[in-house]
Order: C-alpha cells, then sequence, then structure tokens
C-alpha cells in the first residue's frame, strides 16, 4: 500500500481510504470487523466513518461497531487514522431536539463525547464537519475546535461537501484566530461527475488540504454495470439505474466499459485508479460490503492506467471546462 501526507499536515494517511457507511446496514458485524481486519493486514491505515451512520434507528451503529472492534485490541487503534463527522439529526426519525444536530459549539461538544464513547477511543483523528451551516459562524466553529484540540479528543479538522468558497471562508477564519483550521474535503467527485475540479479542488489544493472522493464508483455506474446487466447480474438501481435511463448517458458509459475491455481492465478499479491520478487528491474512500469488493480496491491501488488509456477516459468523460487559469490576462 502507498501512503502519502493528508494535505499540509504531517500525518500519513493509506491512499485507499476505507468507508464504513455499509457495516450494520448491509454487512453485518462479525463481516465488518473481518473486513477491517484485512484492510489493515492490507496496509490501509485511514477508517473513515459518520455518527449517522447505521441510518434511522440504528443511527451510531457503525461507529459502535468500529469501537467493538477496537476493544478487541492487537494495536488495531494506534494503527488506523480514525476520521468520523458530525452535523447530521441524530434523532431516530423526524426533527432533531435543538441543538442536537449541526455545529453550535453546544452541539460539537455533545457529539464529539457520542462518538467517542461508541468508538471506544479517547480521541479522533479527523473531524469532520459533513455539511457546512450557514446558521453557525466559523467562530464560534473553531472556538469549539480548539477547545476539544486542547483537550486531545480531536486532532485535526476536516470538511465534507463544502463548497470552495466556504473551504475558504473556514480556513481564513482559522488563520485569524491563529487555529490550524481544514485539512481535508470529503466531496463527491469520480469520473463521471468532474465539478469538484471547477472550484472546491482548487480552494483545497491552495488552503493544503487532502481532497477524499466520495461515491468513486458514482453510485456503481463506474462498476461494469451494462456488462453486469447484460450477463444477468443485479439489476442496476439508484443513481446509475437514473444516468442510464438517458440514452446519451448510457452511450457514454458503454464506451467506457468497451475501453476499458480492450485495455483488460476491470470498470470499477479503473475508475479508483483514474482518481489517484488527480492533483490533490488524498485516496478515495472505498465501501466494501465484502472482502471481494475489498480485494478489488486494493488491486486498484496498484494499477497504473496508460497515457493512452488516460486520454481515452478524458475523452469519454471531460472535465467541466477550462480551469481558471485560461482565463488569466
Amino acid at each position: 500500500m502507498k501512503y502519502t501526507q493528508l494535505g499540509r499536515t504531517g500525518l500519513k494517511v493509506s491512499r485507499l481510504v476505507l468507508g464504513t457507511m455499509n457495516f450494520g446496514p448491509q454487512t453485518d458485524e462479525a463481516d465488518s470487523h473481518a473486513i477491517m481486519d484485512s484492510a489493515l493486514d492490507a496496509g490501509i491505515n485511514f477508517f473513515d466513518t459518520a455518527n449517522v451512520y447505521g441510518w434511522g434507528e440504528n443511527k451510531g451503529r457503525t461507529e459502535t461497531i468500529i469501537g467493538n472492534w477496537f476493544a478487541q485490541g492487537g494495536d488495531r487503534r494506534d494503527k488506523v487514522v480514525l476520521a468520523t463527522k458530525v452535523y447530521g439529526n441524530m434523532a431516530v426519525d423526524g426533527a432533531a431536539w435543538p441543538n442536537h444536530d449541526k455545529l453550535s459549539a453546544v452541539s460539537i461538544r455533545r457529539a464529539v463525547d457520542a462518538s467517542l464513547k461508541r468508538l471506544r477511543t479517547d480521541h479522533i483523528d479527523v473531524y469532520q464537519f459533513h455539511h457546512i451551516d450557514r446558521s453557525t459562524p466559523f467562530e464560534e466553529i473553531w472556538q469549539a475546535i480548539d477547545v476539544l484540540v486542547q483537550q486531545g479528543k480531536i486532532l485535526y479538522a476536516g470538511s465534507s461537501n463544502f463548497p470552495g468558497y466556504k473551504i475558504a471562508q473556514a480556513n481564513e477564519t482559522a488563520a485569524r484566530r491563529g487555529s490550524f483550521g481544514l485539512v481535508s474535503e470529503q466531496c463527491l467527485y469520480n469520473l463521471a461527475e468532474r465539478r469538484a475540479e471547477m472550484e472546491v479542488v482548487p480552494a483545497a489544493q491552495e488552503y493544503g488540504l487532502g481532497v477524499i472522493p466520495w461515491s468513486p464508483l458514482h453510485g456503481g455506474l463506474l462498476g461494469g454495470v451494462i456488462k453486469k446487466e447484460a450477463e444477468g447480474g443485479r439489476r442496476t438501481s439508484g443513481r446509475a439505474a437514473d444516468a442510464l435511463a438517458d440514452p446519451t448517458a448510457r452511450a457514454r458509459v458503454q464506451a467506457y466499459e468497451d475501453l476499458l475491455e480492450k485495455h483488460g481492465v476491470e470498470p470499477g478499479e479503473a475508475a479508483l485508479a483514474w482518481l489517484l491520478t488527480r492533483p490533490g487528491v488524498t485516496g478515495p474512500i472505498v465501501g466494501p460490503r465484502t472482502a471481494a469488493q475489498l480485494d478489488s480496491a486494493i488491486r486498484a491501488a496498484e494499477l497504473e492506467l496508460g497515457e493512452d488509456l488516460l486520454e481515452g477516459l478524458d475523452e469519454i468523460f471531460p472535465g467541466p471546462g477550462p480551469s481558471p487559469e485560461a482565463f488569466a490576462w
């Protein structure tokens, strides 16, 4: 496994991030523990979760599964760079009780203590804001984060689903306070969805944030869905099904799969490997439901894509437009 620095920090993380959103809802605890063991054995040291994972009446369940895995010992916690998120409504259903969600200082304090209890650890390495909170000023957010850093409960702060201008606002505010600021941004970014290249990725690079793409296969669209359909595989659903309903999009995905078949590369592995070539990307989040899916992701981390293949992928899924430098006078 290859490693890199997380943004401008000295923290060394694997170039694959183990996403745990499926742990609980789709993968039971025993299999989740086995996947985490295999990931650690393969050298993946960056694990990502969120306080709301588990969903519905089981919110927090995923953090609990991870905490039970840490409790087995064997230096599991010491070897893992642990990232979780705050913002979500933790109520089973309906609206949250006041101050039980989002990013007020009181909500952050309450949420971090609850996550630490579920995760059975004394600190979180990267504490991420799951969404922007338009009701809470960054001065208040950083005050809360600085206290948590001083208490040793968290080490770094990151963002998720932030637009470029909010990354700038957050880190400019942090700089005025003498705070370290955001060190990572988790965003929707893949071959089929490249709008992050317009503002989010440049802002992250400007402020020294590592970019952590989520949904690297775009809901399965980039995982060979047309071929699986033809072979009688499981029916396409969700984002991938919506996209394939558009004839133009379906033709593009077909061209993508044909190109990769010509080069003898699995589509899902190519999509992950492509992200690892992108400037500013720390590593994509992979969310395996099974051991086989984890093995495929690990192969992708070692995959070298030739220039002709990269050019072909760029022709099929072009970027969102010219870079800002194209407009420089």
